[in-house]
């Protein structure tokens, strides 16, 4: 099966979902942290900032899902998204010339993410002339 074009991923610190849609197919794969976390409170007089540390094993692995795709939008609910952006931009600079943009989206259902794509691919698609 060829790689689909266009790809979304909703991503959090936990997990990432990676869409390949095309017209008539959509195909799901999921990224795992191999870290995951839970949310970390501050507590006073405590050494350290109490922030989740990125993870370069994690964000390396989303972009290795991404390495066929021509198109790529980037969502999620926090600084996740950012990340990636970040670890594209120092790893992976290949990649990050496909990212077409980064939207912060809380947690769609799959089926609310795919339309959301499917609509802003054809409207990325449209503005293409050859």
């Amino acid at each position: 099966m060829n790689p689909s074009k266009h790809a979304a991923v909703w991503i959090d610190h936990n997990e990432a979902h990676v869409f390949f849609i095309d017209p008539e197919h959509v195909r799901e794969s999921i990224v795992h942290s191999p870290h995951p976390h839970q949310h970390l409170h501050h507590k006073a007089n405590t050494i350290g900032s109490g922030k989740v540390q990125e993870d370069q094993h994690y964000y390396h692995a989303v972009a290795e899902s991404l390495r066929d795709a021509h198109e790529i939008l980037i969502t999620g609910p926090g600084q996740a998204k950012l990340w990636l952006i970040k670890h594209l931009h120092h790893h992976e600079p290949d990649a990050l010339e496909h990212v077409i943009a980064v939207e912060t989206v809380d947690h769609p259902s799959n089926n609310q993410l795919v339309a959301h794509a499917r609509h802003y691919f054809d409207v990325t698609d449209r503005r293409i002339t050859f």
